[in-house]
């Protein structure tokens, strides 16, 4: 098996150099192991450190997001015939001796896709701030109900993947890939584990993702909208209409009582004009899932050709290291 580990990167060229040093170049059941660097659009020497370094670097000319970085990835693992693809950060936060924990269930076939938990073994991380730990629960709460599978941790970014999962990969966040990847596994019905990992948590570091938890929440809790309703629309449209039926119902309800029991409208027209808005809203939300769901199968389609046109490309020998400019 060939493995290709890589670390998308934005500014880390104080970091960089000693992490890729520090991963391990031999695996049980692997037979070539090549690192490569997403360098993000850095305005440091982040790509000239990582190429020294022995990595081959894919260097975007402006920065282009954390998911447009682990598409890039994704692609070149593609392109190169990578059996296995190992995702970690660049900032020296994950264990590199953690590589083989997270691929040992992918080589045994146990597994289409293995996620790092920072959270599993249930104990306190150093220099985490507690609003951030609150944050993670809720999405991990959030996406555990949307999968039907109990996650501990959605937004670690140090992941695994097995070639036939790269193969249907076809995420569309900028933003964020970690949390839209579950989503999109659970569609495709693929096997997803979780593998605990200890995780060091630098106090001066901002987060390259979220300047705030509020900005976090903001922008992720639009992508598992949009994934809702790009994936499961009747769910989606369903829930809004299903808000809306019921004012619908209870003012309508106020509404035929008062006729019935006194033989005109007023004083309570008002109640049914509502109910006929908030009726008519909760048909046009129904009718919306009934069409997007059309979409959906022409969607599943799409997926299924671009899995069949990837699979059937040919594949570039990854003789030596690049740089690859995007």
């Amino acid at each position: 098996m060939k493995l290709l580990i890589a670390l998308p990167c934005f500014n880390e060229g104080e970091k960089i150099a000693q992490v890729i040093r520090s991963i391990p170049t031999a695996y049980e059941g692997v037979s070539f192991v090549r690192v490569l660097v997403v360098d993000d659009g850095s305005s440091d020497d982040t790509a000239h450190l990582a190429f020294s370094s022995g990595a081959a670097v894919i260097r975007h000319k402006q920065n282009k997001g954390l998911g447009q970085a682990f598409r890039s990835a994704v692609d070149y693992a593609i392109d190169h015939g990578y059996d296995l693809m190992v995702n970690m950060d660049g900032d020296g936060q994950f264990d590199p001796d953690d590589i083989a924990r997270l691929i040992a269930p992918l080589v045994n076939q146990e597994a289409d896709f293995v996620t790092a938990s920072r959270f599993l073994r249930g104990e306190k991380i150093p220099h985490m701030p507690p609003v951030k730990r609150w944050g993670n629960a809720r999405m991990n709460s959030l996406i555990s109900r949307f999968c039907g599978q109990k996650f501990s941790d959605v937004s670690c970014g140090f992941r695994a993947y097995s070639r036939e999962t790269l193969l249907k990969i076809n995420f569309y966040g900028r933003f964020t890939y970690t949390q839209e990847s579950f989503i999109c596994f659970h569609f495709h019905n693929l096997t997803m584990k979780e593998v605990p990992i200890r995780v060091t948590y630098f106090p001066e570091r901002k987060s390259r993702v979220a300047g705030s938890i509020l900005q976090y929440l903001k922008k992720t809790s639009g992508i598992l909208l949009g994934l809702m309703r790009d994936y499961y629309p009747m769910r989606f449209f369903g829930m809004i209409g299903g808000i809306f039926m019921v004012p619908a119902l209870f003012f309508g309800g106020m509404f035929l009582i008062h006729y019935l029991r006194v033989g005109y409208f007023s004083p309570y027209l008002f109640a049914g004009l509502i109910a006929a808005f908030c009726l008519l809203i909760a048909i046009l939300m129904f009718s919306f899932g009934v069409a997007m769901e059309s979409m959906v199968r022409i969607n599943r389609n799409e997926n299924r050709i671009l899995y069949q046109v990837r699979k059937a490309a040919p594949t570039t020998p990854d003789e030596k290291p690049e740089v690859f400019y995007q």
